[in-house]
């Protein structure tokens, strides 16, 4: 998943024919690294951007987003120089993973200026910059002082340059004997050598464009015949030819029906491998956004749940050691019926024992067989029969406590368990809110310093379950914490609707909604497939899924949220999928 150089070509060309001439009417960000413009042309166009150090982004897009309650000072600034202005040029330098935007705006005393907009998409030196019609930064969206880069500087004041540390060509520029010599200078396979000599080109498409030449790429330059690197520099100079003139084949690769690969040329090399599936894209824009959507929102509900999984890692941490602490209290205890057996002998035959040595063998009057106990010979037999018996009854004592400690123990750490898979289902800040929620609840975490000021906490209704549709119009619902788990199952099914869980481990409630209709197998499968997804064994080969009608599932008084107790249920063995639109085959998932 490379967004490199060719790709951005093919999303300038995209951006330049629609907001070429049209005027900036909004400006947000949403994202301490994002933002997201609004271009009135004959159309309203959003262009999104992030500088997000593990997802740099550009592309348009119809999503909305809304503004955060106080703008942070960059937005202000691009308000204030760019607001307004019309877009004049979008440029890509030397087919660079560089995007220039020049606005003509109107400055404080009515003069006619150029501002660019500069749009990095460089990985962890991902950055968007404001510079002024000289080439000098205005300001950026992350500070780059030279305790950071000794390379380069992004502060204001500073004169704008892009980083050279390599000493790759622009391939647009490249003539085939330049293409020739240059891959024959570098050292390694020729793939290699392709993708570390030329501006833009990644390694997918270094190894496209050798498949196409019909070369070996783990072969060196040096090693390779003039012949087949005549005709790879032929391959090359043609991909550019078609790059500079606007002929791009955009496409995207499926792999078992997930995003798996896109370029802004076809990917020959990866249609006809066995599980991949090529699609035209419409553009560049709706590509990146269909593809990196799910994945872009995921990292932004990584990096806000990071805290709470640090919490959760923390508390779990402990009652595991509290557990494993009980466990080893309640083996020291194993001994409590032997001592209560030597109790009772010694004092059965306290009469034949008439001076206790360091052991008396005596016989067991329940088995028949002879038992060797220890003594203490400063005692007499009633007195070591009385300590016996004060042995057993202070391990009998500690055993009883600790039996109930470690049932509730056992069901703080399937609780807490419990959580972090909540963390894994989030989709969004709602289902973080009432995550937390529960942890303050439980006691796992303080309650935020918002609680008793007049702010309302967030409903644990608010964030929505997991909803498919099976291929025969049955209606599957997954709980995505501990508080829709309850919801889902003891509100919203009904008695005879189905309820499904993954057997004896942490797990989403699922309920296959019956409606009066009798319910078919495949439609049985694959909720037990979505139940055992949605689990703590979603990795495992094969999960044992728990199934049974909603109204034999019972709620103990008292119990913590999304804990239940069943007595009569079926099981079948499922094998857990990433891809549940292969499981649901011609199924859906809705929003």
């Amino acid at each position: 998943m490379a967004f490199d150089g060719l790709i951005i070509a093919d999303l300038v060309g995209e951006l330049r024919k629609k907001t070429v001439g049209g005027r900036i009417t909004r400006i947000v960000q949403p994202e301490p690294d994002e933002l997201l413009i609004t271009i009135k042309t004959q159309d309203t166009l959003r262009l999104l951007m992030s500088a997000d150090a593990s997802l740099p982004l550009l592309y348009l897009t119809e999503a909305k987003k809304e503004a955060p309650d106080k703008s942070p000072a960059f937005c202000m600034l691009l308000r204030k120089y760019i607001m307004g202005g019309k877009i004049k040029d979008i440029i890509q330098p030397e087919n660079e993973r560089v995007v220039y935007i020049d606005i003509e705006h109107y400055d404080e005393l009515g003069d006619l200026r150029v501002r660019r907009l500069i749009i990095e998409i460089m990985g962890k030196h991902s950055n968007i910059i404001l510079c002024d019609d000289d080439g000098i930064i205005i300001d950026s969206i992350k500070r780059i002082p030279a305790t950071v880069s000794s390379v380069r500087e992004v502060l204001s004041g500073r004169p704008y340059f892009i980083a050279k540390t390599t000493q790759k060509l622009d391939p647009t520029v490249t003539s085939a004997e330049e293409f020739v010599s240059k891959v024959k200078s570098v050292a390694g396979p020729l793939m290699k050598a392709v993708y570390m000599s030329f501006n833009g080109i990644s390694p997918l498409m270094a190894n496209e464009l050798i498949y196409r030449a019909g070369l070996d790429g783990d072969i060196p330059a040096a090693d390779q015949s003039p012949e087949g690197l005549e005709k790879l520099a032929g391959v090359f100079v043609a991909c550019m030819e078609d790059l500079k003139c606007g002929r791009f084949s955009t496409c995207e690769v499926l792999k078992d029906n997930t995003p798996y690969e896109y370029a802004a040329f076809r990917l020959t090399s990866l249609e006809n491998l066995n599980g991949m599936k090529l699609i035209e894209a419409d553009s560049p824009s709706a590509l990146l956004e269909s593809f990196y959507m799910e994945k872009n929102l995921a990292e932004r509900i990584r990096q806000r749940s990071a805290a709470l999984r640090h919490s959760v890692s923390v508390v779990k941490e402990r009652i595991v050691k509290k557990y494993e602490l009980q466990l080893g209290q309640l083996r020291d205890t194993e001994k409590r019926e032997t001592f209560r057996l030597y109790g009772e002998l010694l004092c059965a035959y306290a009469h034949e024992i008439r001076v206790p040595g360091k052991s008396v063998t005596v016989t067991d009057y329940n088995t028949g067989e002879e038992i060797t106990i220890p003594m203490n010979e400063e005692l007499s037999t009633i007195d070591n029969s009385k300590a016996y018996y004060d042995k057993y009854r202070k391990m009998k004592r500690t055993y009883d406590a600790l039996t109930g400690y470690i049932e509730k123990t056992k069901e703080d750490l399937d609780h807490i368990g419990s959580v972090a898979l909540e963390l894994d289902l989030a989709t969004g800040e709602d289902d973080l809110l009432v995550i937390r929620r529960e942890l303050e609840e439980a006691g796992y975490v303080r309650p935020t310093r918002t609680e008793g000021k007049g702010k309302k906490r967030p409903k644990k209704e608010e964030s929505a379950p997991l909803h498919y549709v099976t291929p025969d119009g049955f209606h599957i619902y997954v709980g995505k914490n501990n508080y829709q788990n309850d919801e889902l199952t003891f509100k919203f099914a009904n008695g005879n609707d189905w309820w499904f869980h993954l057997k004896g481990a942490p797990g989403s409630h699922v309920i296959l909604k019956s409606e009066g209709r009798e319910v078919s197998d495949s439609a049985m499968e694959q909720a037990a497939a979505v139940a055992a997804y949605y689990s703590s064994g979603r990795e495992n080969a094969k999960a044992e899924v728990d199934y049974l009608e909603r109204r034999n599932v019972k709620k103990p008084g008292g119990a913590r949220p999304g804990f239940v107790v069943y007595y009569t249920n079926y099981s079948m063995v499922v094998r857990p999928s990433a891809d549940l639109e292969r499981i649901m085959d011609n199924g859906r998932k809705t929003d």
